[in-house]
């Protein structure tokens, strides 16, 4: 019996211990997911907004199996558009823009460009971090950031203007390292503004307001190599630390600084600045932003191998073995662990938990150990039955019947216990074995009752009395009083008397011992329920010794010289139950600690798996799905991550005379939300990136994920704007015998298109529902204009300690002049798009030529739309053009 407590604490012991080095491993990484949460978020939220957004993402990701059962099941889901936005009341916005950049991005290679804007922006980031400035976004060019933003700061305007002259210093660096032309403009205002982050996808910082405005007016109308403060600005500052000159005559005629009427001055420090070099400070601040998810199996390597074993062995010391600490009951302590914390989730003599519910799924827990049990059982079965029969020389029928019985009984759970493990061993080699119906059912009841915690209670109770009937035999068969008068007289004529009248009391002693010993063995019985057992066990020895057979074991011999033979008697039989007790306490309480530390580890590993598919989330965030494990890649190598496209479509797409206040923001978020939501119908397809959106204007692509185009385009589509249009010019050009597959590469321009067509549509739906709501008509509007360009552009991840994703190039450029030349309504394109978008039979109108900044006058066209937003056909339109005329002509 002791060698098999001793090898089930064993096995319970090594069980322990893996759990809890596997607890200790899911805590480190759920720390370390939570840190790259942490810094994910960091990157691109400031903290005040970040909190709501992880919980927000984190809910979406825990309700989304029951929001799928009810979807299923024909529940409809109310869909609620998250906001957070906040007031900002007492900021400085400095924006900043690199003089020359167009002719940087067309002229320079898609490596070195990268380069260039890392080491720029890295530097940036770099002192914004030191000046304590928020950094907002990127826009090609344009860098804008805000003082006082993440906390309040008394002296915020100094801390944007001393950034504005840090980052001129480190341009000029730049300049003269790389031997570019170019220069950097800087506006600074100070007041208040509105900041957050808008839409589904994508989820950005952005800020709005008319200080917002008025600093990108002072930038614009700035001088390079100057800042360019206002005089909110300026009486913020300490005029002495500074050169100061008068504002520019660009900014007195500016219409939108004239409707605040202000003072502007240029300002430039009165000691050099230095420099940051990104290259040490920002490549190790960016090397911070180590970012892994983890994996299904957890093999991401979260830390060295020497901390790891550290904290493992400084776990494993603070690892709990049981026993009774009667400290708690007499002492009290200010400070208490985790591990004192467990222990008092549990009773001091039962070793119950305190949670009712724990502890009864704690008792609901299959015992895995049962055959083991059932065979010990067995074994002290047939050790009861032979005493029984060696002990017991009255020959009788009862006792033959309920010794078979026992032993059938007992035989019968070993069986049903082993039955499936004896066939494991005989044809373990054969996955195809079929077993007949009979086994079936025996693997059946012993799952059953291993998994019941019913059934375990019943074949424990039903083992306890038959080891009781076996017992009993031996005292029913005790002639008492005969053998009270053989011992009389073998004393008194001096012979050995035949004590075959009764039974043997060092017999019982030690059958009563292994009985309590048995009583105590089975797993998942309540510990309660088998210490009552054993001490009513022990109750009806006691009285048996000192009540009905006082005499037998008063004149049988003892194990201590002086020591009375009953008080023997009893005292094997307490110290066995006492023994018992601790033993199987200290058993109980192990086991019940793993079984807790399982649960906690359970959670801390769903936990870490939200966390994990939140750090996805917000990766795909920051970056285009498909740049995501290239950029992980890119970073584990301490590489740039950039790439060049042969064929990309851009599209810039604004909202016209929406007014940047808080009831029209509301209304731009559900708006660029119904966007965002449009882009799952062509993720299946040559997958539209949402870039960004800055202020009411929308910046998508199309063509950066070739590699899933190549995989979808003989796929069975049948949904969506843009497969419905896609059939109809596939139809049209085969009844024009166009070869369709030679426009392959020119496709994304026609998806393109059609997205912009689709937002279109979305915007009308949304005014509609406006309409026939009860607010401000001058919140909503109903008009926006599009333009797209396509071509060869430069897309890479830029940025120091918070990762950047942009594109460059001209046709970026020229969508961005298309959408500020074109009418609302309207989708502008440039002379090449409008010559493929021809090509899939859509109608494009000459407008004529528009002057575009940096390349003149140049030919541009209008994408033909009808009154009810569908594409107008080219091959229809035509003829009946031709038609009309000759109709006039006649």
């Amino acid at each position: 019996m002791f060698a098999f407590f001793r090898i089930m604490n064993d096995t319970m012991v090594r069980s322990s211990f893996l759990d809890r080095h596997q607890f200790i491993k899911e805590e480190m990484w759920l720390r370390h997911a939570l840190r790259q949460e942490s810094m994910l978020v960091d990157s691109i939220l400031p903290p005040q907004i970040a909190k709501p957004i992880k919980n927000s993402i984190k809910n979406k990701i825990m309700q989304a199996e029951i929001e799928f059962e009810r979807f299923s099941m024909g529940v409809s889901r109310r869909s609620e558009n998250f906001m957070a936005i906040q007031i900002h009341p007492d900021v400085t916005i400095l924006y900043a823009d690199v003089v020359n950049y167009t002719h940087l991005t067309t002229t320079l290679t898609v490596e070195k460009l990268v380069k260039v804007l890392h080491d720029l922006y890295g530097r940036f980031d770099v002192a914004a971090s030191q000046f304590k400035v928020q950094r907002i976004k990127f826009l090609g060019d344009c860098y804008y950031c805000v003082a006082g933003l993440a906390e309040p700061d008394p002296d915020h305007a100094k801390m944007a203007v001393s950034l504005g002259i840090s980052m001129i210093a480190n341009i000029q660096e730049v300049r003269a390292e790389r031997g570019l032309d170019i220069d950097m403009r800087i506006g600074v205002h100070s007041g208040s503004l509105l900041g957050g982050v808008m839409g589904e996808a994508k989820l950005q910082f952005d800020i709005w307001g008319a200080d917002v405005d008025i600093a990108s007016r002072l930038e614009a109308t700035g001088k390079p190599g100057y800042v360019h403060v206002s005089g909110r600005t300026l009486s913020n500052l300490n005029t002495g630390d500074y050169i100061i000159m008068q504002g520019t005559e660009k900014a007195q005629k500016d219409p939108v600084l004239q409707k605040h009427p202000m003072s502007t001055y240029l300002l430039t420090s009165a000691e050099i600045r230095d420099s940051v070099k990104s290259t040490a400070k920002g490549g190790q601040a960016r090397a911070n932003l180590n970012i892994h998810t983890l994996g299904p199996n957890r093999n991401t390597h979260i830390g060295s191998l020497d901390s790891v074993s550290d904290e493992l062995r400084g776990e494993f010391d603070k690892m709990p073995v049981g026993g009774l600490d009667f400290r708690i009951l007499c002492c009290r302590r200010d400070k208490i662990d985790r591990d004192e914390e467990a222990k008092r989730q549990l009773g001091n003599f039962c070793v119950a938990f305190r949670d009712s519910s724990l502890e009864w799924s704690y008792l609901e827990q299959p015992d895995f150990i049962f055959k083991s049990s059932m065979l010990l059982a067995w074994g002290i079965g047939c050790c009861l039955i032979y005493i029984q029969v060696v002990t017991n020389k009255i020959i009788c029928t009862t006792c033959i019947v309920i010794d078979l019985f026992a032993f059938s009984l007992l035989t019968a759970l070993l069986c049903i216990s082993w039955y499936k493990k004896l066939c494991w061993w005989r044809y373990g080699e054969n996955d195809f074995k079929d077993y007949n119906e009979f086994s079936c059912k025996i693997f059946h009841l012993f799952e059953k009752i291993q998994h019941s915690f019913v059934l375990r209670i019943t074949v424990y109770i039903m083992i306890i009395v038959c080891y009781y009937m076996v017992i009993f035999l031996i005292l029913i068969n005790c002639d008492q009083s005969q053998y009270e008068l053989d011992f009389i007289e073998s004393k008194l004529f001096h012979y050995e008397m035949d004590r075959d009248s009764c039974f043997h009391p060092w017999a019982f002693t030690n059958m009563m011992a292994l009985v309590i010993g048995m009583s105590y063995t089975f797993a998942r019985i309540p510990f309660a329920l088998k210490t009552i057992i054993g001490c009513c066990e022990a109750v009806v020895y006691l009285l048996i010794v000192s009540f009905q057979y006082v005499f037998i074991f008063q004149h049988s011999s003892t194990t201590t010289p002086y020591l009375r033979a009953e008080i023997a008697h009893c005292t094997r039989v307490c110290m066995m139950l006492i023994t018992m007790y601790a033993k199987e306490r200290q058993s109980e309480f192990n086991t019940k600690m793993n079984y807790k530390l399982n649960v906690d580890l359970q959670k801390k590993q769903k936990a870490a798996d939200v966390t994990n598919q939140s750090i996805i989330i917000l990766l795909n965030n920051i970056l285009p799905s498909h740049v995501v494990e290239l950029y992980l890649n890119s970073v584990a190598n301490h590489e740039l991550y950039y790439e060049n496209y042969r064929m990309v479509s851009v599209m810039f797409a604004m909202l016209i005379n929406f007014q940047m206040d808080l009831p029209s923001l509301r209304v731009l978020n559900d708006i660029i939300t119904e966007f965002d939501r449009l882009l799952t119908s062509y993720k299946d397809y040559y997958s539209v990136e949402k870039i960004k959106v800055v202020g009411c204007t929308y910046m998508a692509a199309c063509g950066l994920d070739y590699n899933l185009a190549s995989k979808i385009r003989n796929t069975d589509l049948r949904s969506s704007s843009y497969q419905c249009e896609m059939d109809r010019v596939r139809s049209r050009q085969t009844s024009m015998s166009i070869d369709f597959d030679a426009n392959r590469n020119q496709e994304v321009i026609f998806m393109m298109t059609t997205f912009g067509l689709d937002l279109m549509r979305t915007l009308s739906v949304c005014n509609k529902a406006y309409a026939g709501r009860p607010f401000d008509r001058a919140l909503s509007t109903g008009e926006i204009c599009i333009g797209i360009s396509s071509g060869e552009i430069m897309a890479g991840v830029v940025g120091a300690s918070q990762p950047h994703y942009d594109i460059w190039g001209n046709p970026v450029n020229m969508a961005s002049r298309m959408e500020s030349t074109g009418l609302p309504g309207h989708i502008q394109v440039t002379e090449e798009s409008a010559k493929v978008l021809e090509e899939f039979d859509i109608m494009c109108f000459y407008r004529g030529l528009t002057f575009v900044k940096g390349r003149g006058e140049i030919p541009t066209y209008f994408v033909g739309i009808d009154d009810n937003l569908q594409f107008i056909s080219r091959r229809s339109y035509l003829p009946s053009l031709s038609h009309s005329r000759d109709s006039v002509s006649i």
